[in-house]
């Protein structure tokens, strides 16, 4: 067997050869190579497979658990693990089953260092594979699929694992998030200080992009160094006699400033020379960060320092924690997406620190937070990482490069740790996704755990608390959890009229009842959710809208059905049937699911109603609503709340259909199709025969009672302006709530105004 080299050896060799030494186990000489399989989903998720004895197989689910999924992900080339899947859920895999009733500790540098039945020893089958979810970016030069075992953040003579802060003053350690104190640094799994000699401005920014922070700012070390120098003459320390250990320290760091972890630096671990000391005369060096506006004291609004000029807002949508989506730029007045061509962590840092964040942890390709609607703003974008806003980089205009929103690039970027994960928990569920809501707040002066009223608790509510554990989107909000049994010690209801904008990083920092007050008594009648890593989103075509509308004045015996499903005004009750006619607003309705997971309706096939008219059974009672509203918002046509059979009328090239309404069929959206509801439908109107001419809004809000989750809920208004004579209608102008910025919306407004007046 092979004999690791003594504590100070690996010092003295070549640093690069550091990264081939891996401790082997027992059972297996060699690294064994892993990789991930499955239908093409995004990057870091899959089967996991192994390469033994030149053959790839799957590994059985049974005893496979955190652990086991963290150190996959880590020999892979990812920062964590997110969660494990069991039961093939990315698919059964062929060949043997190598692994069965895996145990790792955690800190295993590969899976074959873990405790198993023995290599092809399995009782499984096929159905049982496990899969695993990874997150952090994988650094270039790692093969896409297949790797050895590592850690993030090698690159050639150097292994940076993690950075941290340890605080040193009593304010430091009070703050949270962690801003100021000495840096550490960890080097092939142990903790090292970094010496402050020769310590720049340019490594603390790289320092306070990696722990989520958008600026570094400058700190006066010369009290630090008091302490230091007391602490060294400190007979009961230990300070002095480990600061003349060279393993105590990284020797030196010098970093750019644009780079976005610090393991692209170039450093010394040990001096130059041998025999020489690491930081002969130095101590550990300090770095203070500046937080963004989101994680400033009291959640303010914080004003961000904007330079005129080449400043482009950028937003980010449809990611599932703060600080990661899709990324989105406001040129021209309006949104539009980033196209993925040479799209890097050098410009997803510039977007991340330009939205109050700190570096990119990935820059992600392919739509991977689901695909934009509108324009493609930008192409082949190439930062320097010093520049302020995304704009001062160099791009292309993305007509001209062909780009499609199947190449929306994405981030996600570095956040402060912020504790709030600790301060909720879910119980009683069937899996770690769901369960009574339990949080931890102040109740007469001290910490304790308990459970929150279900009155008025809604998936906005259910969407905090799923991000908040790091747990994905909520794909259920429970007012009532008669099945799950909430923990004993949180029985008590500590929490009540929670009311959230669905944007907190905290159900903490949401609204809530000052005494709680909850007549039901929590209970059984506890808060509940359940969560999902991908949900749909759903969005509506507004360009076809705009160029399907038109009136009709259709004869009253054809309107039987229609009456009958309420889809016109109340007036037509008074009308002298079947004689005369209602005068209807035409409009085709094409909704494309954006998003990464089919949108179904919430209800079972048993509570399904049949529909006369469109001879077929409707899933969601009200999915759209239509109204047609003054200037100032109040309704001018009674509107009409539409209920609809959900299909797949189309999907793009490549995707096939699977839901339809015909004989019974299952219901849904999938991922990348849309449903169209063609204007010559019955009840695909509004009824305006008693609207006078003016100039008007016409709306449509899409699942407006957001009884199915989705990942983004701000683009389900659709909005046109819609000018009427009384004998014909325009409509233009037709865009989603958030396709525009907010001084475009003004315009538009102002101009609606005065044309209302002039009519």
């Amino acid at each position: 067997t092979m004999v690791m080299p003594a504590a100070a050896r690996p010092i003295l060799l070549p640093l690069v050869l550091l990264l081939c030494w891996v401790a082997p186990s027992g059972q297996e000489p060699a690294p064994v190579q892993l990789r991930l399989a499955g239908p093409r989903g995004p990057a870091g998720e899959g089967r996991l497979e192994v390469l033994y004895q030149g053959r790839w197989g799957t590994i059985c689910d049974d005893g496979f658990d955190f652990h086991a999924a963290t150190v996959a992900c880590r020999q892979l080339g990812y920062t964590a693990a997110v969660t494990w899947t069991h039961s093939a859920t990315y698919g059964q895999g062929e060949g043997p089953i190598w692994l069965d009733n895996v145990r790792c500790g955690g800190s295993e540098g590969s899976l074959a260092e873990c405790v198993h039945n023995g290599w092809g020893t399995s009782d499984c089958h096929h159905g049982e594979d496990a899969g695993v979810v990874c997150s952090g970016q994988r650094l270039p030069g790692r093969p896409p699929q297949a790797t050895t075992s590592g850690h993030l953040g090698e690159v050639p003579g150097l292994s940076l694992e993690e950075v941290r802060l340890k605080p040193i003053l009593a304010r430091a350690k009070l703050s949270m998030p962690v801003m100021e104190g000495a840096v550490e640094v960890k080097h092939n799994g142990r903790w090292r200080q970094v010496c402050d000699a020769g310590w720049t401005r340019n490594n603390s920014r790289v320092v306070c992009g990696m722990l989520g922070f958008p600026r570094e700012k400058h700190v006066n070390t010369s009290f630090y160094r008091k302490l230091w120098n007391m602490k060294l003459k400190d007979p009961n320390s230990s300070l002095k006699t480990l600061s003349q250990k060279n393993s105590f320290w990284v020797h030196k760091v010098r970093c750019q400033g644009m780079e976005p972890h610090l393991a692209r630096c170039p450093t010394q671990v040990a001096p130059p020379a041998p025999r020489q000391q690491a930081c002969p005369h130095g101590m550990h060096a300090i770095v203070s960060c500046l937080p963004g506006p989101t994680f400033q004291k009291g959640m303010g609004k914080g004003r961000s320092k904007t330079s005129p000029g080449k400043v482009l807002p950028v937003r980010l949508r449809a990611g599932t924690h703060a600080g990661e989506g899709r990324v989105e730029v406001l040129r021209h007045g309006q949104w539009g997406t980033v196209c993925d061509k040479q799209w890097d962590l050098a410009a997803a840092s510039v977007v991340c620190r330009q939205l109050g964040y700190g570096t990119a942890k990935q820059a992600l390709v392919g739509a991977q937070m689901g695909q934009g609607l509108g324009p493609i703003h930008m192409s082949e974008v190439r930062c320097t990482g010093h520049e302020q806003s995304l704009g001062e980089c160099r791009f292309q205009d993305a007509e001209r490069s062909g780009c499609r929103h199947e190449a929306d690039a994405a981030v996600r970027c570095h956040v402060p740790h912020m504790d709030f994960q600790t301060q909720v928990r879910l119980a009683g569920g069937r899996s770690p996704e769901e369960g009574v809501v339990e949080v931890l707040v102040p109740v007469q002066g001290r910490l304790q755990w308990g459970a929150v009223c279900g009155a008025q608790w809604g998936l906005n509510e259910a969407m905090v608390v799923c991000r908040q554990l790091g747990l994905g989107f909520a794909s259920h909000a429970l007012q009532e959890t008669w099945y799950w049994a909430g923990s004993p010690d949180a029985a008590q209801v500590v929490m009540s009229g929670v009311r959230c904008a669905g944007t907190e990083l905290a159900l903490q920092q949401c609204q809530r009842h000052g005494p709680v007050h909850c007549p039901s008594g929590g209970g059984r009648f506890s808060a509940g959710v359940t969560c999902t890593a991908h949900a749909p989103d759903l969005v509506m075509n507004a360009q076809l809208v705009q160029e399907t509308a038109y009136l009709e004045d259709r004869p009253l015996e054809l309107l039987y059905c229609a009456h009958e499903e309420r889809c016109l005004s109340r007036s037509a009750d008074d009308m002298h049937w079947p004689y005369g006619h209602r005068r209807l607003l035409r409009f085709s309705s094409q909704i494309h699911n954006l998003g990464r997971a089919d949108f179904r309706p919430k209800m079972g096939r048993h509570a399904w109603t049949w529909h006369q008219c469109h001879r077929h059974f409707h899933s969601i009672e009200v999915f759209t609503h239509y109204d047609l509203l003054t200037l100032n918002g109040s309704k001018v046509a009674e509107g009409h709340k539409a209920s609809f059979c959900l299909e797949d009328t189309n999907c793009p090239e490549g995707l096939q259909r699977r839901f339809a309404c015909a004989n019974f069929g299952e219901q849904g959206v999938s991922v990348g199709c849309w449903d169209t509801y063609r204007h010559d439908i019955d009840c695909q109107w509004i009824d305006i025969t008693d609207v006078p001419p003016g100039s008007y809004t016409f709306q449509v809000v899409v699942n407006p009672k957001h009884e199915v989750a989705e990942s983004d809920f701000s683009n389900n208004v659709m909005r046109c302006r819609c000018k009427y004579d009384g004998q014909r209608v325009w409509m233009h102008g037709c865009h989603t709530s958030d396709a525009y910025g907010a001084d475009v919306v003004n315009d538009l407004e102002r101009q609606e105004r005065l044309a209302n007046n002039l009519v």
